[in-house]
């Protein structure tokens, strides 16, 4: 029987969660003949290799989200207009492109919005391509979404104030500050104006308190780390890769 190879490119990839879930999913699902690697790329172009080997279908992380774009032959609707791409699917020589991220992040985020609210504020914080994923499900549900970012948002950071942050009901952070080992940074928005009406979601789940959600929660805001999306959206990317 042959073995079925999948995995995830980024770089870096230093405490990834995705071979540790698919590791505990094989086994728990007696998943027998599969293998889930990270392959750490210095560059895109390194991608070509997996094709070489053979790689029956892969996830993407931080940088290529986007940049996988070019390499692949087909990409779902969703991916389509997003225009980014984490789970890749191999189907005899050709590659297509899904993202799996807005079915994790929407299934992730439902139950705690309060859909009958009439405020429909929801800031991101990053531009990156996880971003463009969760303003897609955000306007989908109804929000208005403005992003905030050093260079290309609808704001800076330095324009955030008081009337802002308090026209938002969602505050999502889609940048890696906060990561481990990095978790004394927190992106620089003013909190003093976060209160109980709002939610505040970060993709981060290592730590699973960012300072972000710390200083979210400290100011009565309901908090929700990046955890459960992540494994909604590894499931997800299992269920294309078997279809």
């Amino acid at each position: 029987m042959h073995m079925r190879q999948f995995g995830l490119i980024g770089f870096p990839l230093t405490h990834s969660f995705s071979p540790k879930y698919f590791k505990a999913k094989f086994e728990a699902e007696n998943i027998q003949q599969v293998s889930y690697k990270l392959f750490e790329l210095a560059s895109i172009e390194e991608v070509k290799a997996l094709k070489e080997i053979g790689v029956d279908g892969f996830n993407v992380t931080i940088p290529y989200k986007e940049q996988i774009l070019p390499y692949l032959d087909g990409l779902s609707d969703e991916a389509q207009s997003i225009g980014a791409v984490n789970t890749v699917k191999r189907i005899g020589y050709k590659w297509y492109g899904h993202n799996t991220d807005v079915y994790g992040f929407e299934e992730s985020i439902l139950p705690h919005l309060a859909l009958n609210s009439n405020n429909k504020g929801a800031l991101v914080l990053g531009t990156g391509g996880a971003s463009k994923a969760v303003s897609y499900v955000l306007d989908k549900l109804g929000f208005n979404v403005s992003f905030v970012s050093r260079t290309a948002g609808d704001f800076n950071y330095e324009d955030l104030n008081k009337e802002i942050i308090e026209n938002q009901y969602v505050i999502v952070n889609t940048t890696p500050l906060g990561m481990s080992p990095n978790i004394e940074k927190a992106p620089f928005i003013p909190y003093e104006y976060l209160s109980s009406k709002h939610l505040v979601f970060d993709l981060i789940y290592n730590p699973e308190k960012t300072l972000f959600l710390k200083k979210a929660e400290d100011q009565g805001a309901l908090i929700k780390n990046g955890l459960e999306m992540l494994e909604l959206q590894a499931e997800k990317s299992w269920m294309i890769w078997n279809e």
